[in-house]
C-alpha cells in the first residue's frame, strides 16, 4: 500500500522519520532525474542536480504549505536548481520576444532535416518549449502546475506549449509520412 505524500511529509516533519522522506525520494527520483536530464542535456550533471534538489527539498520541507501537490513543489525546486546551473554556464531561458526574434533569424537559414524520432525533433525547440512540453505532456502536469514550477505566467506557459507542439508537428510531419509510406 502506497502512503500518500502528505502522510510521508508529516512523518518526516513531526517524527524526524528519514525513512519517510526516503520513500518520497524513491517515488520521485527517477522521473525527476529524467526531467532534469532533458533540461540540462547532461546525464551526470542531471544526477547531481537531482541530488541537490532532494537536499534542498528536505531542508525546506517545513515550508511546504500543501497549496500545490508535493510533486509540483519538488519540480519547482528542481527547475530553480537547474536554471541556476544553466545561468552559471551562460545558458538562460529566453523571453518570448527574444525567442521570436531568434526563430525569425534561424528560420531563414535552417532547413530542418528529416527527424528520426521525437527526441531529435525536441532538440529543435527552445529550452522553454522543451521544458514545458516535457512537464505538461510527458510528466502530466497541468499548464497551471507548469506555471508554478517554472515561475512563468500561465499565458506564457500555454503559448510555449502550443508553439512547441506546432513546431513538433511540423518537424515530425515528414517523419510520420515516411513511417506510413516507408
Amino acid at each position: 500500500m502506497d502512503i500518500a505524500d502528505k502522510e510521508l511529509i508529516q512523518r518526516t516533519l513531526n517524527n524526524g522519520d528519514q525513512r519517510a522522506f526516503s520513500q518520497l525520494v524513491l517515488r520521485y527520483q527517477s522521473p525527476l532525474r529524467c526531467c532534469i536530464r532533458r533540461w540540462c542535456q547532461d546525464e551526470a550533471l542531471a544526477d547531481d542536480l537531482a541530488q541537490e534538489t532532494f537536499i534542498k527539498a528536505y531542508n525546506a520541507l517545513s515550508t511546504f504549505r500543501g497549496d500545490a501537490k508535493f510533486s509540483t513543489w519538488l519540480y519547482r525546486i528542481a527547475f530553480n536548481v537547474s536554471m541556476s546551473e544553466q545561468r552559471k554556464r551562460g545558458l538562460v531561458l529566453l523571453t518570448e520576444e527574444q525567442e521570436q526574434a531568434l526563430e525569425a533569424q534561424t528560420s531563414k537559414h535552417d532547413d530542418v532535416a528529416l527527424c528520426e524520432d521525437l527526441n531529435n525533433a525536441m532538440q529543435h525547440l527552445t529550452l522553454a518549449q522543451q521544458t514545458l512540453i516535457d512537464l505538461c505532456l510527458n510528466r502530466g502536469f497541468s499548464h497551471q502546475e507548469a506555471a508554478e514550477i517554472t515561475g512563468m505566467a500561465l499565458g506564457t506557459v500555454k503559448s510555449h506549449v502550443n508553439r512547441g507542439k506546432a513546431k513538433l508537428m511540423s518537424l515530425l510531419a515528414i517523419w510520420q509520412e515516411d513511417a506510413i509510406h516507408g
